[in-house]
């Protein structure tokens, strides 16, 4: 984990990097020409102890851990429905990772559209609170069922396990757009900290995979290690976020959030709130609905940036895990254990994860290309041709396409590598653009807005991976 200074950053219209001997702005200034100043009038604290930044780091650990633990922890699903054949549910295992796909998708766009609505109607604090209370709950609940026997109601514990993914699917989305969209608000090395985060409950969860596997235990003991170690998770993100709001750095940025905040329903007197409207543009000035973001004011200034949000996770969802995750290994007859059994968890999640983790840390020294440049939308486009590069590796079966090119266990490692590293850095650079290059009273919309785009790139991805997986 990297933490860097908030000063000594030079920026420019293109780029933003880091010099020796560089001016030092204050970071939270838009980074587009035309945008109104920080209002911040007093003097700004440090992160002491990098407090604030190893806060955010943890809480975007936490965002992600539960659902990948959910979603590693395979066998032990299988396992606890493998007498829905009785009850004339045969189809229940081989859909079930279907099943949990809609059950999350569709209440994550569902409750991203809400908390959208709700930013200026609820406070940040309730919104993340009580989220992380309600995930607790659903956690336990999961924790203290691996140990009960089901067998004789497996179809009455898989509805309790959709409506438990239902339920932890729409408050962890709530949990992270609120995070980030209260990240926003602070200097752009926060929200990278919680994106990195993110990666790392990835990197923790494809790590404790690869242990499983090797150690070959009972699954219902790693089940309740993997569910045991979420449920402690989230109870620390629960204390690191009760103690954020103490921290004199966190206070000086939150301020402004719960005091000057243009569109946040409080009460202020008519002076504070002309005051604020004219560091406003006008097109927000003229809103009908104070209490409601202007979403097309927003829309429109993130068109660009919002594309590659979507466009990255587009083109990785194709890929990961649909198509990475069934190319084999070249010399997978030889019968070797790594040609058989740890390939594809090596190969095609711990290398992503770990790439992933790093292309998203190094945003925290380097933002280059800037959110203006036409070089970011160009190499986001480029991610395109990964797609070719990993359907004509040794993917089984192939029905369609018989040629491999890429006929060596080489070429998916560099190439899963590849792909990690550019989601992590592509999209952390366009995630933390987002919110800075808009007036500092909707950095928080921004950052939710920012989190939708997120969400539509991984609706589009998966839906189009089926696709993709049906023509080779």
């Amino acid at each position: 984990m990297a933490i860097v200074s908030e000063d000594g950053f030079y920026q420019s219209s293109n780029s933003m990097y880091k010099t020796p001997n560089s001016p030092s702005p204050d970071e939270h200034s838009p980074l587009l020409e035309g945008q109104p100043e920080s209002h911040y009038n007093s003097p700004k604290p440090h992160d002491r102890y990098h407090g604030a930044y190893i806060i955010f780091f943890s809480m975007g650990i936490g965002s992600l851990l539960p659902w990948n633990f959910f979603v590693t922890a395979k066998e032990y699903w299988m396992y606890k429905l493998q007498n829905c054949s009785s009850q004339g549910a045969s189809d229940i295992q081989n859909y079930f990772e279907s099943y949990i796909s809609i059950a999350s998708t569709v209440p994550s766009v569902l409750c991203l559209i809400g908390n959208f609505l709700l930013v200026n109607r609820v406070s940040v604090h309730v919104r993340v609170l009580s989220s992380l209370a309600i995930l607790l709950v659903v956690f336990v609940v999961i924790t203290v069922l691996v140990k009960v026997d089901t067998s004789s109601w497996t179809f009455s514990f898989f509805i309790i396990t959709i409506i438990c993914m239902v339920v932890l699917s729409g408050t962890a989305t709530i949990f992270n757009s609120s995070i980030f969209g209260l990240a926003a608000s602070f200097p752009m090395r926060n929200s990278q900290a919680l994106i990195s985060g993110g990666a790392m409950g990835g990197t923790i969860s494809a790590v404790a995979s690869l242990m499983d596997l090797a150690a070959s235990n009972d699954v219902t003991n790693c089940a309740l290690a993997f569910f045991l170690t979420a449920d402690i998770f989230i109870a620390i993100c629960i204390g690191l976020y009760l103690i954020l709001p103490k921290l004199e750095y966190a206070r000086y940025y939150m301020k402004p959030i719960q005091s000057s905040h243009v569109f946040s329903g409080g009460s202020f007197s008519e002076e504070e709130q002309s005051s604020s409207l004219l560091k406003l543009p006008p097109q927000i000035i003229r809103l009908t609905d104070p209490s409601l973001p202007p979403l097309c004011f927003m829309l429109k200034k993130t068109a660009v940036l919002g594309f590659c949000v979507i466009y990255v996770f587009f083109i990785s969802i194709i890929i990961f895990p649909a198509l990475s995750s069934n190319v084999e290994s070249v010399n997978k007859s030889s019968g070797s254990l790594w040609t058989n059994k740890f390939f594809v968890p090596l190969t095609s999640f711990f290398l992503y994860n770990v790439a992933d983790l790093c292309g998203r840390q190094i945003p925290a020294w380097i933002q280059v290309p800037g959110p203006k440049s036409k070089l970011l939308p160009t190499l986001v486009l480029l991610r395109t041709f990964f797609v070719p590069l990993f359907i004509f590796c040794n993917y089984q079966p192939r029905l369609h396409l018989d040629k491999v090119f890429f006929n060596s266990d080489v070429y998916p490692c560099v190439f899963i590598s590849l792909l990690g590293f550019s989601n992590g850095y592509l999209s952390t650079l366009a995630l933390i653009y987002g919110p800075r290059i808009m007036p500092k009273e909707l950095a928080e919309a921004t950052g939710v807005l920012m989190s939708f785009y997120l969400c539509l790139g991984l609706a589009l991805g998966s839906a189009c991976s089926a696709l993709v997986v049906h023509l080779i």
